[in-house]
Formats: C-alpha cells, sequence, structure tokens
C-alpha cells in the first residue's frame, strides 16, 4: 500500500515556518509581508480559494490587502487595481484570482503585476527565469508538487533538513501541458535531472509512457482518468487534478485525475484528492511571498 502524502500536514508545517521568520522579522524591527489579491467578480470558488488564501496569510503574520471589483468591470477599473497594489510599500506579492470574466484576457493582467510582487510566479518575467534555469519565483502548484516529491523520495531527516531529492536516472511524465502546471513543473523537474515526457490529449499509448514513468504528475483535469493499472510499480504519484463528480448518492464527491485507489496498490507514494497538492498550492504563495518581501528588502538596501 502506497504512502499517503498528506499535503495538507505539509503545508501546516511550511506556514509554521514561514510565520517563525515573520515573527523574528518583527523582534529585529522588520515588518510583516503584505499579500495583495484582485477578485473580480461572484464566483462562488474564486471567493472560496482567496478566502483561504487570506486565512493562511493572516496566519503566517501577514497583512492582506483585498480588492473586489464586480463582474462588470472594465479593463481599465482592472489595472488601476493592479496599479494600486505595485505602488503600495506595503504589498509585497499581488495575484489576480483566476479565472477572470471571459472579457478580460487573464495574460494581459498577469502581465501588468510587477515582477518583484509575483506572488505566483506567473510573470512572463519569472517564467523567463524558469525556461532559462535561473532563480526567481516559482509557479505555486508546480512549487508544491516539487515539495510533495522531496517528502516521497528523501529520508525524514534529510527532507526536514531542507534537501532536496536529485532525480537522476529518474524516468518522469507530465500528463497535461498548461502554462499553469504542465509546462513549469516539466522544467523543474529538468532542473533536478529528471528524464522527463509531457504526455498530452494528443499522445499516443498513455498507458505505456505511464507505466514507465518513475514519477507521474497528473494534471489534465479528467476524472481519474488515469487507472491504477497505468501506475509502474514503485512510482510517486502526484494528482493535481480536483474534479466535482457524482458517484451513486454522493453529489458532488471531489476525485483526483488518477483512480486513487487502484493507484494506491501499485504507487510508493501518491496525493489524495482533497488534501493533497491544493493547500500546498497555497503555502507555496505564502512562501513566495515572504521569498518577494525578503528580495525587496535587499533592493532596498542597495
Amino acid at each position: 500500500m502506497a504512502q499517503i502524502l498528506d499535503g495538507k500536514k505539509l503545508a501546516e508545517q511550511v506556514l509554521d515556518a514561514v510565520k517563525a521568520e515573520v515573527a523574528l522579522s518583527l523582534k529585529n524591527k522588520g515588518r510583516a509581508p503584505g499579500l495583495g489579491v484582485v477578485l473580480v467578480g461572484e464566483n462562488p470558488a474564486s471567493k472560496a480559494y482567496v478566502a483561504n488564501k487570506e486565512r493562511s496569510a493572516k496566519r503566517a503574520g501577514f497583512h492582506t490587502y483585498n480588492l473586489e471589483l464586480p463582474a462588470d468591470c472594465s479593463a481599465e477599473k482592472l489595472t488601476n487595481a493592479i496599479q494600486t497594489l505595485n505602488s503600495s510599500d506595503d504589498v509585497d506579492g499581488i495575484l489576480v484570482q483566476l479565472p477572470l470574466p471571459s472579457h478580460l484576457d487573464p495574460e494581459n493582467f498577469i502581465a501588468l503585476i510587477s515582477p518583484e510582487k509575483d506572488a505566483d510566479g506567473l510573470h512572463p518575467f519569472n517564467q523567463g527565469r524558469l525556461m532559462r534555469g535561473l532563480p526567481g519565483i516559482r509557479p505555486c502548484t508546480p512549487l508544491g508538487c516539487m515539495k510533495l516529491i522531496d517528502l516521497a523520495l528523501l529520508s525524514a531527516a534529510d527532507f526536514e533538513s531542507g534537501k532536496t531529492a536529485d532525480l537522476s536516472k529518474k524516468r518522469a511524465l507530465v500528463v497535461g501541458r498548461s502554462t499553469l502546471v504542465g509546462k513549469p513543473i516539466g522544467l523543474m523537474l529538468l532542473e533536478r535531472n529528471a528524464t522527463v515526457t509531457t504526455a498530452h490529449s494528443r499522445s499516443a499509448d498513455l498507458k505505456k509512457l505511464c507505466m514507465e514513468a518513475d514519477i507521474l504528475i497528473a494534471a489534465v483535469g479528467q476524472p481519474e482518468m488515469i487507472r491504477g493499472e497505468w501506475v509502474k510499480p514503485g512510482a510517486v504519484v502526484i494528482d493535481v487534478g480536483i474534479n466535482r463528480v457524482t458517484i451513486g448518492p454522493k453529489t458532488g464527491k471531489l476525485v483526483g485525475d488518477v483512480a486513487f485507489a487502484e493507484a494506491s496498490e501499485r504507487a510508493a507514494a501518491i496525493t489524495p484528492v482533497p488534501g493533497g497538492v491544493g493547500p500546498m498550492t497555497v503555502a507555496m504563495l505564502i512562501q513566495n511571498t515572504l521569498q518577494a518581501c525578503k528580495l525587496r528588502a535587499r533592493a532596498r538596501l542597495k
């Protein structure tokens, strides 16, 4: 039976570590980081996500600055909201909650965020640094996935000391090629020396590719598409998918892109849904904001 990679527990550890660092900074006459969030419209899921991020930020000792705009707001008003947060010395990290209403192109507004305040790691500047293998703010979900891989592959002592797993000679398969998860995590796996394959809707023989993977990342948004028999025995399985389905009398059950019960019989380690990647995404947002705060503080000293 596979090790269950408890993303919720790990996320709490990350938040506690950030909180301790913030407390030490305040003791030394520093300041608490600030996270600014722009929410457009009344999408219930988006509002819930923002509330969760705000709770996590406050738990870590951050200040939060939320700007809420109506669903029919103009591009000019959204631009002004982002620029307000860009110009505030109290704000270190900014995110625009996605998805946006259809008349607003998210790429245009992500690009308006100051790269040094890009808490989500989605600005073209930061994605370019990832492509070049340069230090920078990394996308939250892939960053959380990498920490879960470390949790699976390292001893407890090495993981707690902050070491990262060397993925040399490991074959990694990323199922999905989105700019939010699939593409960046492929690059991050390459940084760790994994041999990386990306599969997508046009790929042939997905089952064969899965069965060859030592590390399997599923990020396609298709409920339980990857069956347990596809998983290589002893593999690490990271399930990014979160899908709401109806199964028998249960309405609205959340499942991942991997058939969890089946895959658990073959994998060495696997993330659950919910409680795996999701909490780590939020924790990495908080960690990224702290990183941005420290980088901005160093820049002011130059």
